[in-house]
C-alpha cells in the first residue's frame, strides 16, 4: 500500500501550477450581455508584444548610483471599462532592460474568451523594479496603454491587425476612478507620454481551439509556459501550432472512504451542527422542534486537473455505507456453487464508505497532472411544519455542501503505485480548491490540517482518508445470453444503465457467486455480486430527466429537412439524472465550470408521456426483412395492382437502393398531374412482453400527406391463414381486410388504398411539391381499433414517389412500428434506511418494435386540366406588388344604388392577381333576397372582370358576401355616410392573398401622392396580424427572398410614440413602396374524436379538400393611408384566404388530467452553411405556438450544447386531447416556418399503485357514466399483468357509478407506466382513460443459487430444488417465474401436506451464446401472493 505519508510532496508540481492560476471572474453582467448576443463559443486570441520605444520616459524616481540595477516587466491584464472590473489574470513578462531608449518585450500571449463584447480591452502596463536594501525589489509604474480587442459591430470578430499603441502617465488604477466610468474614449482624458509606444499586433488564432479544455477563459499565458497535457515545441512556443499529449484511459475502483472517528460519529456531529446553525438563525416556535437536517445523499465528485482547470467535466457517484471487512468484495470471486441459505447473524454498522463498481478516467503522463476527488454530501432540510408523515415528501428542500477534498498525482517521479492500493489524506478547511466552493471543518479536524507528518497507526490523532487502487484500462464486461427477444432487451436496458466497470485485463474472468454478507436474504443476486448501479454522470446543467432528444438537422426552408424516425433516450440522463441539479453560481450561468456549493434547485416534474416518437438518427427500418414465403403469401392475397393511365403496371422501385433526383426532370415531366397512392397490406405482430400473441386484431392508421388534413382510416382486420401458418417456420404476415358495419369484413378486396391528387399548384409550389416527396417522411400512427391504445408509430420515405420522367412507379416498404417505454430505477422492498434513498427516481427510455407494416407506395402520371393549366400560364410575375389603378381616383357620378357601388367594386378587385385555390365547394344557404344579391354581385363580376382568372364557386362566393356585408344598406345610415362610403370605396385597392400557418406573406403597395403638396401619410392596420415592415434589413431580405425588383430605401418611416402607425413623408406626386407583411400563428384546432372512420377512404383526395381544417381563418383587412388632416388618400383591401400547411412531424403526449404538463424537445446545434469558419454565427431559432395557452419558448444554452423547446401545457379532464402546432424558425425575421410540428396531448386519470413483482395486487377504478345510455367494454396496454374486472361488455347508464376492479401481476422492478381504457364498442370512442404509475418493487429473497447450462447443447438441463411447507396444514400452491423462456416447472401447481417437503422440478432453456442471467422463481398461493422467492443464476459457458 502507497500511504499518505510517503506522498506528502507529491503534489508539489500540480500546486506550483494550481497556486498561479488563481484568476479573477469576470462581471456577472457581462457575461449576461454576452449570452444575449450569442457569444456562446470562446474564441482563441494572439497577442504579440514587440518593442516599447521610450525616449522621455521619466528617471525622476530612480535613485543615483542604482540606475543601472534598474529592469523593466511589462504586465497585462483584461478589463471590463462599463464596470470598471479587472478579471482573468495578470501576465507578467521577464524582467527586462532598456537599450537606446528601447525595451525589446518580443513576447507572444495567448488567451481566449466568450467576452467578445465593445467593452471587453486590454490594460498593458510598464512597471520598473529596482532593488532594496532588504534584497526585495520596488515595483513603479511608468506608464499604461489600453488595447481595444472587439469592435462595435456584433458581427466582427476580434479588431486584427498590427496596433501602435501610447503609453499614458500614471496607474492604470486610475480607469476605476468614477470619472472615467462613462468614457468611451480615454485619450481625451488621460495624458500621453510624448514619445513613448508599444508596437504590438493582435490575432484571431484558430488553433486554440484544440486545446482549450486545458486552459480556463479569459487567461493570458505565454507559449513558453508549461501547460500540462501539452507536448513541448522544440521551437519553444508550444501554444503557436498546440499538439495534445495522448490520452489513455485508466480504470479507478475498489473505492473506500475512512472518517474520523467513524462515520456515524462524524455525521452525528455534523447534522448537531447545522441543526443548532438552523435553530439559532431562526426564530423559535412550536415548530422548530419538529424541523431536522437529514442525510439524503452522499456523493463523491472525481475529475482530473492540470493545476488550470479541469480537463473534462468531473465525475459524480453516489457513495454507499458499507462495513469495515466487506470492502472490495464486489471485486471479489467467490467459488462457491451451494445454495446461499437464510442467514441470521447480526447486521454491523457500516464504518466507512465506498463505491460499488469502478470509474473510467482518462489520463496523460505528466507530472502536474493531478486526480481530485471532492467529497460531498446531499442535504434535505424541511421548508414547512414537518411531521413523520411529510418526512419523504415533496416539502423538503435540498442543499449540498462540501465535506473534505484531496489531491493526487499519479505521475509524480517519485510516485510508485502500479498494483498497489492508494491511500490519501483529505482535507477540509478553509483553504483553496479547484472547485472554489467552502470546506466543512470543526475545531478537532482543523487540527489535523496541519502539514506535519501523520501521526503512527493507531494514534489518537487520525486523519480523514480516501483508498482506491488505478489500473491501466478499462474493465470488459461479461456477455449475456441469446435467449430469447426479451431477454435480449432486457439485457440492452441493463447495458444502458450500467456503467463501464474496472479493468481484468485481457483474461477470463469467471462469474462472480454471491460473497458472505452480514445482510443476510434482504439483498438480491444482482445487488451482491454485480458492479454498481449508479454509473458515472458528468456535471451538466443541461441533463434534465425530462429532455427528449432531437438530433435531427433543421434547415431553412419550409421543406428542407429529411426526417428521420426513431426513438432515442433522454439525453444525458442516466440513472442518477434527479442528482444532476444546476450548481453554477446565479451570475456566472453556464459559462462558470466552478461548483460554488449553491442550493440544489428543485426538480421538475418526471414525464410521464409514453408513447413518445421523436425525430432521430434511427429510421425505421424499411428493407425487406422477410422471407421468400411470406413476400408469396402477399402476391397471392389478390392486392390491386398500381398501373398507369394507359392500364400498363407502374415499374417498380427498390426501397434499399438511393433515388437520384432530378428537379429539371420533374417540372420538364408532360404528365403534370399525380394521383398518389397509398396501399396498406399487411402487418407482421412481433411477440411483446405482457400482451397475447394475437394482439392487435384489429387496426386503423392516421396519418397526413402534405398539405391535405389529416386521414383516419375504417378499422382493418388482420386475417391469418391457418394452412399456411402451420407450415411456416415464422409468422406469417397478416393481409389487412376493411370491416364493414355489421362486423363482417371484406376478404374479397383486401388492403387499404388511399388516393392524393396533386395538380393545379400555384405558381412555384411545384417544386415545393417535389422538395417535399423528395426530403420527407411521412409520420403514421398504428392503433388498435378495439382497445383504442396506441399500438406504435413509423415512417415511409417519400421519395421513392418521384416519377423522373415515367409515367407511374411503385414501392413495396416493410417498415418497423416502434413504441417507446419509460422505465425507472430498481428499488428494493425494504431499505435499511429510508432517508439515503434517492426522493425521485430517474427515468429511462426504451424503444420497443410491435410489429412490421407493408405499405406500397405509388405515383401515377396524369394530364393537368386545360383550364386550370392557362390559369397559372396568365399569373402575373410579381404578384406581391399592388398597384392602384390610374382610373379610380374619383367617382363619375350616379346614383347611391348597390349596382353602382358594386361595379366600383368589382374594377377595383379586377386587378388584384388571384392564384388558383385548391378544389372545393361550399354551398351558401340564405334567405331569397340575399340569393338573389349574391347573383347581381356576381353578373357583375362576369361583366367588369372578363379577362380575370376564373376562380372556384367557393372563391367567389365569400367574396361577394363580404362585399355584400360591408355595402348592406341600414335605415340607421344617413346619405352623408353613405357618400363617404362610396368615396372610401373609390379609392379602395382589393387583393387576394393566400396565407398558411405561420408564413409571412409579404406585398408591396404603390402609395401616391395625388396632391400637389408634401404630404405625410400616417399608415394605420385594422388588424394586428398585417404590419409594416420599418426595420431596413427585415425589408431587404423579404425583397431578396421574393424577388422583388423594387427600390429600396432607408429610414423612410418615422416612428412616434402614441401614434397610430407609421408614418412616411411623400413629395408632391411622388409614388413609394410600402412593405407589408401578414403572418398568423394562430389557426383552428378542430378534431376528430378519437377512433376509427366509418367512412370509406378510398375517396382520399376528394373527402380531403371538402374537409379543410386546422388552418388559419378567412378575414379581411383594411391597410388606411390618412392625410395629415386624416382623411385616406388610399385604401388596401386584403382578402385572406387560408392555405393549408405541411405537418412535419407528430409527437402524441400522454399526462396526467388537470395538471401542466411540461415538456423539452431538444434541437441539436444548427449551423449556417454561410458562415463555415466563424464560430460566433449561430442561427437564432426562434418557436410560436398556434394555441395562446400554451406557453412555448427556447433560449439558447452553454457553447456546444443544443437548444430546447420548451412547452407548458395547461392541463384538461380525461379523456380529452389537446392539439396545437409548433412553428420552428430557423431565420432571423421568422419569414417561414423551418418545421411545423402537431402535438397532440392526450390527458388521462392518474392512479398511483405500489407492489411487488410476481404478486397479484388489486387496485379499484370508477368509471362515471355520462348522459346516454352505453356499452363499455375495458381494455389494458398489457392484458397478461393487468385483469380488468368485469371483462365483457357490460352496460353504463347515464350518470351512474361503475367500480371496476384491477387486478395487477407485474413481472419487472421498477416504475412503468400502464394504461386502461374505457371504450365504447358500439360508436367506438373512447369514454375514459387511466395512466396507471407503477412502482414495482423487488421481492425479498429466500435462497439464492446458481447453475450452469451448457452452450449450444440442445436440451437444456435440468435441475431440482426443494421446498418445505412452512404451515401445519396442507396447502396448494403455485410455481411462477419471471423468464418463462429460459425456465418451465415440471408441475406449475402442487399441494403438500404441513410440514412436508416437495421437489419442484426446473428445466433450463438452452442458449445459443455465452453469458449469465438471473432468474426468479416465485411460490405463491392460490390467491397469487408470494411464499417464497428463488433466485437462480444460470451462467450459459
Amino acid at each position: 500500500m502507497v500511504k499518505a505519508e510517503d506522498m506528502v510532496d507529491m503534489a508539489g508540481g500540480w500546486r506550483e501550477v494550481f497556486a498561479r492560476s488563481r484568476v479573477l471572474p469576470p462581471p456577472s453582467h457581462t457575461v449576461r450581455l454576452a449570452l444575449d448576443n450569442h457569444f456562446t463559443q470562446s474564441l482563441g486570441s494572439q497577442l504579440t508584444v514587440g518593442r516599447l520605444t521610450a525616449p522621455h520616459l521619466p528617471q525622476a524616481q530612480e535613485v543615483s548610483g542604482v540606475e543601472q540595477d534598474v529592469t523593466y516587466q511589462l504586465r497585462v491584464t483584461l478589463f471590463d471599462r462599463n464596470h470598471q472590473h479587472f478579471f482573468g489574470n495578470t501576465w507578467k513578462s521577464p524582467s527586462l532592460r532598456m537599450k537606446n531608449k528601447k525595451i525589446p518585450v518580443n513576447e507572444v500571449l495567448y488567451f481566449h474568451t466568450s467576452l467578445r463584447l465593445p467593452s471587453t480591452v486590454m490594460v498593458l502596463e510598464l512597471v520598473s523594479l529596482s532593488p532594496r536594501p532588504d534584497g526585495s525589489q520596488q515595483a513603479l509604474g511608468r506608464g499604461f496603454t489600453v488595447l481595444e480587442l472587439f469592435t462595435n459591430r456584433p458581427e466582427a470578430q476580434a479588431a486584427d491587425g498590427d496596433r501602435r499603441l501610447n503609453l499614458h502617465h500614471g496607474s492604470p488604477r486610475s480607469l476605476i476612478r468614477p470619472l472615467v466610468k462613462a468614457t468611451v474614449d480615454y485619450s481625451s482624458l488621460l495624458t500621453t507620454i510624448n514619445g513613448a509606444h508599444l508596437d504590438c499586433a493582435i490575432r484571431n488564432h484558430q488553433a486554440l481551439v484544440s486545446v482549450m479544455h486545458l486552459l480556463p477563459e479569459n487567461v493570458l499565458i505565454s507559449g513558453k509556459e508549461n501547460i500540462p497535457g501539452l507536448a513541448a515545441s522544440p521551437t519553444g512556443d508550444s501554444l503557436l501550432k498546440p499538439q495534445l499529449l495522448k490520452m489513455l484511459p485508466f480504470t479507478l475502483h475498489r473505492l473506500t472512504i475512512s472518517l474520523q472517528p467513524s462515520l456515524e460519529k462524524f455525521e452525528s456531529q455534523l447534522l448537531q451542527l447545522i441543526n443548532d446553525d438552523c435553530h439559532n438563525t431562526k426564530q423559535l416556535g412550536p415548530e422548530a422542534t419538529l424541523r431536522t437536517v437529514v442525510i439524503q445523499e452522499r456523493r463523491l465528485r472525481v475529475g482530473v486537473h492540470n493545476g488550470w482547470c479541469f480537463l473534462d467535466k468531473p465525475q459524480v457517484v453516489v457513495l454507499e455505507p458499507v462495513a469495515a471487512g466487506s470492502r472490495g468484495r464486489a471485486d471479489s470471486t467467490s467459488k462457491q456453487s451451494t445454495p446461499v441459505k437464510d442467514r441470521s447473524a447480526t447486521s454491523t454498522l457500516p464504518h466507512m464508505l465506498g463505491l460499488r463498481g469502478s470509474l473510467e478516467l482518462m489520463l496523460t503522463n505528466h507530472h502536474a497532472l493531478a486526480i481530485v476527488f471532492q467529497l460531498e454530501w446531499v442535504f434535505s432540510a424541511p421548508m414547512g411544519r414537518e411531521t413523520k408523515l411529510s418526512a419523504t415528501s415533496t416539502s423538503r428542500a435540498a442543499f449540498l455542501q462540501c465535506l473534505r477534498w484531496g489531491v493526487w498525482c499519479p505521475f509524480q517521479e517519485s510516485a510508485d503505485w502500479k498494483g498497489d492500493e492508494i491511500q490519501l489524506v483529505l482535507q477540509g478547511g478553509a483553504r483553496p480548491n479547484p472547485h472554489g466552493v467552502m470546506v466543512y471543518t470543526t475545531e478537532m479536524s482543523a487540527k489535523t490540517q496541519s502539514p506535519a507528518p501523520l501521526p503512527p497507526p493507531g494514534s489518537a490523532q487520525a486523519r480523514d482518508t480516501i483508498t482506491f487502487r488505478l489500473s491501466s484500462g478499462p474493465e470488459r464486461k461479461a456477455p449475456s445470453p441469446k435467449a430469447s427477444p426479451r431477454t435480449k432487451r432486457e439485457h440492452e436496458s441493463r447495458h444502458i444503465r450500467s456503467p463501464s466497470s474496472p479493468s481484468q485485463g485481457h483474461k477470463n474472468v469467471p462469474p462472480a457467486s454471491p460473497p458472505e454478507s452480514p445482510q443476510g436474504p434482504r439483498l438480491s443476486l444482482s445487488q451482491l455480486a454485480a458492479t454498481s448501479r449508479y454509473p458515472t454522470i458528468s456535471h451538466s446543467s443541461s441533463a434534465l430527466p425530462w429532455q427528449q432528444s432531437f438530433p435531427s438537422l433543421l434547415h431553412p426552408s419550409p421543406l428542407a429537412s429529411a426526417h428521420r424516425l426513431s426513438h432515442v433516450a433522454c439525453s444525458g440522463v442516466s440513472n442518477i439524472a434527479h442528482l444532476e441539479m444546476d450548481l453554477h453560481r446565479e451570475g456566472d450561468g453556464p459559462l462558470s465550470a466552478q461548483d460554488e456549493g449553491d442550493q440544489l434547485q428543485e426538480l421538475p416534474f418526471t414525464p410521464v408521456h409514453a408513447p413518445v416518437i421523436t425525430l432521430g438518427v434511427n429510421m425505421p427500418s424499411s428493407c425487406s426483412v422477410s422471407s421468400r414465403s411470406s413476400l408469396a403469401h402477399l402476391y397471392s392475397a389478390g392486392f390491386p395492382n398500381i398501373v398507369d393511365s394507359a392500364g400498363k403496371v407502374a415499374d417498380v422501385l427498390d426501397p434499399t437502393e438511393p433515388v437520384a433526383f432530378d428537379p429539371q426532370r420533374e417540372e420538364s415531366d408532360p404528365l403534370q398531374g399525380n394521383l398518389l397512392v397509398f396501399q396498406f397490406l399487411a402487418f407482421n405482430r412481433i411477440p411483446t412482453a405482457g400482451v397475447a400473441a394475437n394482439w392487435p386484431e384489429n387496426i386503423y392508421f392516421t396519418f397526413q400527406f402534405y398539405r391535405f388534413p389529416p386521414v383516419t382510416s375504417q378499422q382493418l382486420k388482420l386475417l391469418t391463414s391457418d394452412k399456411v401458418q402451420q407450415k411456416a417456420s415464422v409468422p406469417l404476415p397478416c393481409v389487412l381486410a376493411s370491416i364493414n358495419k355489421d362486423g363482417t369484413f371484406n376478404s374479397a378486396s383486401p388492403g387499404l388504398q388511399v388516393q392524393f391528387r396533386v395538380d393545379s399548384l400555384k405558381p412555384g409550389e411545384k417544386r415545393w411539391f417535389l422538395r417535399y416527396l423528395a426530403l420527407h417522411t411521412m409520420h403514421i400512427d398504428v392503433w388498435d381499433s378495439d382497445s383504442l391504445l396506441l399500438i406504435g408509430s413509423t415512417a415511409v420515405e417519400l421519395k421513392y414517389m418521384l416519377r423522373q420522367g415515367k409515367s407511374a412507379v411503385q414501392a413495396l416498404h416493410e417498415v418497423e412500428v416502434l413504441t417507446t417505454d419509460y422505465l425507472g430505477e430498481d428499488t428494493l422492498l425494504t431499505s435499511t434506511d429510508v432517508g439515503l434513498r434517492p426522493a425521485l427516481t430517474p427515468m429511462s427510455v426504451h424503444t420497443i418494435i410491435r410489429g412490421r407494416l407493408h405499405i406500397r407506395t405509388g405515383n401515377i402520371g396524369c394530364p393537368e386540366v386545360p383550364s386550370r393549366r392557362r390559369t397559372a400560364d396568365v399569373t402575373t410575375s410579381h404578384f406581391n406588388i399592388i398597384t392602384p389603378r390610374e382610373g379610380i381616383g374619383g367617382f363619375r357620378g350616379g346614383s347611391l344604388s348597390s349596382r353602382n357601388t358594386l361595379q366600383l367594386n368589382g374594377r377595383n378587385a379586377a386587378q388584384a392577381p388571384r392564384p388558383e385555390e385548391v378544389e372545393g365547394q361550399r354551398n351558401l344557404n340564405g334567405p331569397d333576397g340575399r340569393r338573389r344579391k349574391l347573383d347581381c354581385m356576381a353578373a357583375v363580376r362576369r361583366r367588369e372582370g372578363m379577362g380575370e382568372p376564373k376562380v372556384t364557386d367557393r372563391t367567389t362566393e365569400a367574396r361577394l358576401a363580404r362585399e355584400l356585408h360591408q355595402i348592406k344598406p341600414s335605415g340607421q345610415h344617413s346619405e352623408a355616410e353613405g357618400i363617404a362610403n362610396m368615396l372610401s370605396q373609390a379609392i379602395t385597392t382589393q387583393h387576394l392573398l393566400y396565407a398558411g400557418l405561420g408564413s409571412a406573406e409579404y406585398v408591396e403597395f404603390v402609395l401616391k401622392n395625388p396632391f400637389n403638396v408634401p404630404q405625410t401619410v400616417t399608415i394605420h392596420s385594422d388588424d394586428p396580424e398585417l404590419s409594416v415592415i420599418t426595420a431596413t434589413e427585415e425589408w431587404a431580405y423579404f425583397k431578396a427572398l421574393t424577388k422583388t425588383p423594387t427600390p429600396l430605401e432607408e429610414n423612410m418611416f418615422h416612428l412616434e410614440e402614441g401614434a397610430p402607425g407609421p408614418r412616411v413623408y411623400l413629395r408632391p406626386k411622388e409614388s413609394v413602396h410600402i412593405p407589408l407583411k401578414y403572418q398568423s400563428f394562430l389557426c383552428d384546432h378542430a378534431m376528430a374524436l378519437q377512433g376509427p372512420s366509418f367512412q370509406p377512404t378510398h375517396k382520399g383526395s376528394q373527402v380531403a379538400k371538402k374537409n379543410l381544417s386546422n388552418i388559419v381563418a378567412a378575414k379581411t383587412i383594411k391597410v388606411t393611408f390618412r392625410a395629415e388632416d386624416g382623411k385616406p388618400v388610399a385604401i388596401c383591401q386584403l382578402n385572406v384566404e387560408p392555405t393549408p400547411h405541411v405537418v412535419d412531424q407528430t409527437f402524441r403526449l400522454y399526462h396526467p388530467e388537470l395538471s401542466f404538463l411540461k415538456k423539452a424537445i431538444r434541437l441539436p446545434p444548427w449551423n449556417d452553411p454561410e458562415a463555415v469558419g466563424d464560430p460566433d454565427v449561430r442561427t437564432l431559432i426562434s418557436v410560436r405556438c398556434s394555441d395562446p395557452n400554451v406557453i412555448c419558448q427556447t433560449r439558447m444554452l452553454a457553447p456546444g450544447e443544443p437548444q430546447d423547446v420548451y412547452l407548458k401545457v395547461p392541463g384538461s379532464p380525461s379523456p380529452h386531447i389537446k392539439m396545437f402546432f409548433v412553428m420552428v424558425f430557423t431565420d432571423r425575421w421568422m419569414a417561414a416556418p423551418s418545421q411545423i410540428w402537431q402535438i397532440y396531448v392526450h390527458f388521462l386519470e392518474r392512479v398511483d399503485v405500489s407492489c411487488v413483482t410476481g404478486q397479484r395486487s388489486c387496485q379499484s377504478l370508477v368509471l362515471r357514466g355520462k348522459q346516454a345510455v352505453r356499452k363499455v367494454k375495458c381494455f389494458s396496454s398489457h392484458p397478461q399483468e393487468i385483469e380488468v374486472d368485469p371483462q365483457g361488455v357490460f352496460l353504463l347508464p347515464p350518470a351512474a357509478v361503475q367500480e371496476l376492479q384491477l387486478k395487477l401481476q407485474p413481472w419487472r422492478a421498477g416504475s412503468r407506466f400502464l394504461y386502461v381504457n374505457a371504450v365504447d364498442v358500439e360508436q367506438r370512442r373512447l369514454v375514459t382513460a387511466w395512466l396507471l404509475c407503477l412502482n414495482v418493487h423487488r421481492p425479498v429473497l429466500s435462497k439464492a443459487f446458481e447453475v450452469c447450462v451448457p452452450v449450444c447443447g440442445g436440451r437444456g438441463s435440468s435441475r431440482k430444488i426443494t421446498y418445505t411447507n412452512p404451515y401445519t396444514s396442507s396447502r396448494s400452491f403455485l410455481l411462477r417465474s419471471d423468464h418463462p423462456d429460459l425456465l418451465q416447472f415440471k408441475e406449475e401447481k402442487f399441494q403438500i401436506s404441513g410440514g412436508e417437503t416437495y421437489t419442484i422440478g426446473l428445466r433450463f432453456a438452452p442458449s445459443q451464446s455465452a453469458g449469465s442471467v438471473e432468474i426468479l422463481v416465485y411460490v405463491n398461493n392460490l390467491e397469487e401472493k408470494t411464499e417464497e422467492t428463488f433466485c437462480v443464476k444460470v451462467n450459459y459457458s
